[in-house]
């Protein structure tokens, strides 16, 4: 079989597929109609299969196997985007500028260390930093505000980011020294559904333990809110054991032996897939994730209130 088709083509199929609609796809690129639906038209006469099911009524349908190619066509893109990336880095060399997004609760030890010693690296590079929640980490290096991002893992990131988990981060149940909850040996379900429960509320909601244990609920979008809250005695959290052990907070926040604990943050790093990382970059990635081995194992509980 000689194949004929193009990139071209299979961006127009991937496109209908998820839009759902020639018309759309075609005002979106600027095109006739006619011509999306010819392009598709030939590349089903190249692959020797029916993609759409035209007959279906307005809106077109897959086929068995359009469906069936729809994502190995998507990876021939994200393909060609690395292709592309790898070329454009290997022309520009070292990176002039990082810019580096993190998400707000990601631990500070390990990021301000693997700074200190990339400056050391590459003395010349010049570094931006920004905080905030994982949604807005994703949205700057979409809108290419960032070139590296840190995150905790969740299953929404846009397609247009390449990902690679670094390490993890546990998570714990926590109460003020002077809440009820600190006198107990270890806490229960029920004994925890009696207490006000302090959340974390995103516009995304994708951080583990986003559904509520208590009847009784307060939401913040910061986890270091949540922990002053927690230290003034308004709730019991799930927080990041990085956060707890804030040194403002310690010998104010005590750690609850729990029946349920959600799972640990995942810790990601991700980049725009036709902007692979620079040398400065890699060299950075593999220090983050040193550090976060280091703090991996679990440490000593923190003590109870005497």
């Amino acid at each position: 079989m000689n194949m004929q088709w193009n990139l071209d083509q299979l961006r127009l199929f991937v496109s209908v597929a998820e839009q759902r609609s020639f018309s759309a796809v075609a005002r979106e690129q600027r095109k006739a109609q006619s011509a999306v639906s010819s392009s598709i038209a030939l590349l089903e006469e190249d692959l020797g299969v029916s993609l759409f099911d035209r007959s279906s009524g307005r809106q077109p349908k897959l086929t068995d196997a359009g469906n069936a190619l729809l994502e190995e066509a998507r990876e021939v893109l994200r393909q060609c985007e690395r292709l592309n990336g790898r070329a454009l880095a290997m022309m520009q060399g070292q990176e002039a500028r990082l810019c580096l997004a993190q998400d707000e609760a990601m631990p500070f030890q390990p990021v301000i260390d693997s700074l200190e010693a990339m400056a050391e690296q590459f003395p010349s590079l010049e570094v931006q930093l920004s905080n905030g929640t994982q949604g807005d980490v994703a949205r700057k290096l979409v809108e290419r505000k960032a070139d590296l991002g840190l995150l905790f893992y969740h299953d929404q990131i846009p397609q247009a980011l390449e990902r690679r988990v670094l390490g993890s981060i546990e998570m714990v149940t926590v109460c003020g020294i002077d809440h009820p909850l600190a006198a107990q040996s270890s806490v229960n379900c029920q004994q925890m559904a009696q207490h006000r429960q302090l959340l974390m509320a995103t516009q995304s909601s994708v951080y583990p333990g986003s559904e509520p244990a208590s009847p009784q609920v307060w939401r913040a979008d910061s986890f270091y809110v949540m922990a002053e809250l927690v230290m003034r005695g308004l709730g019991w959290a799930w927080l990041p054991r990085n956060v707890v052990q804030y040194p403002a907070y310690q010998g104010h926040i005590v750690e609850l032996v729990s029946e349920w604990t959600p799972p640990a943050l995942i810790v990601e790093l991700v980049w725009r897939r036709d902007e692979p990382l620079g040398p400065a970059a890699r060299w950075l990635a593999e220090r983050f994730a040193v550090h976060l081995q280091a703090i991996g194992a679990k440490p000593d509980k923190l003590r109870r209130h005497e």
